[in-house]
Order: C-alpha cells, then sequence, then structure tokens
C-alpha cells in the first residue's frame, strides 16, 4: 500500500495543498471541544473517559485527512472512528442490557458480520451507497433504542435521538460531491459538526444512565 498516496474525494479540495480543504479541516475541532466539555461531566466512569479520549482522536485523525489528504492520514481518520462504534456497543451491552464483561464483548464482536452483511445492501442502495460502510451504525443504535424503550425509556430516547443525528450527518456526507457544483466548498463540514454533537450525545447519554442506575441503586440501599 502506497501510504503517502494522494487521496482527493472531497469537493472542497481543488488541489493537493496542506490548506486545500478549510473548512472540512477546522470545523474538525468540534470533535475536540465535544470531549473537552464531556471530560469533567464523566468523572468516575472509566469508560465514558475512554470514549471521550477515542472523539478527541477522531478530530485529530480527520483533520490530519482533510490536510495531508492520504493514504496514511485516511487510516488516521477511520481507525478512531471504528475504535469508537465497537467501544460504544460495548458500553451499551455491559451497561445499558447489564451483561457480563465477556457477554458484551462476544456481542460486541458481532458487530462486524452485521456491518459486512448490510454492506452490499446499502450499496446496492441510490445515495445509499456513497456511505455504505456507515449506515449500518444508524441502524443499529435505532434498533437498540426501540429494544430499550421499556427496560430504559431516557436512555432510548437518547440513542433514537442519536441514531437520528448520524442519519442527517451521513446525508450531508452522501451530498458532499453531488451538490458541488451549487456548493462549491461542499457539505462534508456539516457531517463533521453534526458527528460532534451526535457523539457527544450518545457520551452524554451514557453518563445519565449510569447516574439514573446509581440513583435506583441508592434509593434501593436506603429502603
Amino acid at each position: 500500500m502506497e501510504l503517502t498516496r494522494a487521496v482527493n474525494g472531497y469537493c472542497e479540495r481543488l488541489d493537493p495543498g496542506y490548506w486545500a480543504e478549510p473548512i472540512n479541516a477546522i470545523t474538525n475541532a468540534g470533535f475536540v471541544i465535544a470531549a473537552v466539555i464531556l471530560w469533567p461531566r464523566v468523572a468516575g466512569l472509566p469508560l465514558a473517559r475512554a470514549l471521550c479520549v477515542v472523539l478527541a482522536a477522531i478530530g485529530v485523525g480527520s483533520y490530519l485527512f482533510h490536510t495531508h489528504a492520504q493514504i496514511w492520514a485516511m487510516i488516521a481518520d477511520v481507525l478512531p472512528i471504528g475504535i469508537f462504534i465497537l467501544l460504544y456497543i460495548y458500553v451499551a451491552n455491559r451497561h445499558y442490557w447489564e451483561l457480563g464483561p465477556w457477554a458484551a464483548l462476544a456481542l460486541t464482536g458481532l458487530f462486524l458480520p452485521y456491518a459486512a452483511l448490510l454492506l452490499p445492501v446499502f450499496s446496492a442502495l441510490p445515495f445509499f451507497h456513497i456511505s455504505a460502510a456507515y449506515w449500518p451504525v444508524p441502524l443499529l443504535i435505532a434498533i437498540y433504542a426501540i429494544l430499550l424503550r421499556n427496560r430504559a425509556p431516557q436512555t432510548a430516547k437518547g440513542l433514537g435521538i442519536g441514531a437520528a443525528l448520524l442519519a442527517l450527518s451521513l446525508s450531508f456526507r452522501s451530498l458532499d460531491m453531488p451538490l458541488c457544483p451549487q456548493l462549491p466548498v461542499g457539505t462534508h463540514f456539516l457531517w463533521h459538526l453534526l458527528n460532534a454533537v451526535m457523539l457527544g450525545l450518545v457520551i452524554e447519554t451514557y453518563r445519565a444512565h449510569m447516574q439514573r442506575r446509581a440513583a435506583v441503586a441508592a434509593a434501593q440501599a436506603q429502603g
């Protein structure tokens, strides 16, 4: 693999220069800002803090990709996203469904065949094929939200909003090149901004879930 091979897949980029995508590059600050805001809020929750670290890494990796625009930077972009997805699925299995560590880990591993099975489905659909690798994620979040609606309604609501935000941000990601003639800066930057909000929201949803669970445990201990 030629790690330094140039990649040009976004409307805003017109040349191989470092600042050829200024808006796409700068809007990655949203991920870091969300991580910094959430960091003190999730004190005492190691998995939530790990999610914040990965969230900041998403911003750094994406910044590198939208400035250097080479294969190695693309890897730095997608790797933290994949880690965040798997880590959050583990968090959901462990604490929303209250599974043991090994059961939660095994169920998390099923995401890989799940995504592999759905990839050709989304790839065959008009419009969806542009971001086919990502569309299984909001679908899975929506499934978790539906299944949790009775067990943890507030958590399910947060996940449902997250799924809707991710679907919206994916739509803007997919519209980047089709709308390029009408909007020269593209729409990819909206994928960054909405994703920063969405990822921050699902971390906050986890924090609130654990807070409610602790309050229930405390009330039961006093009763």
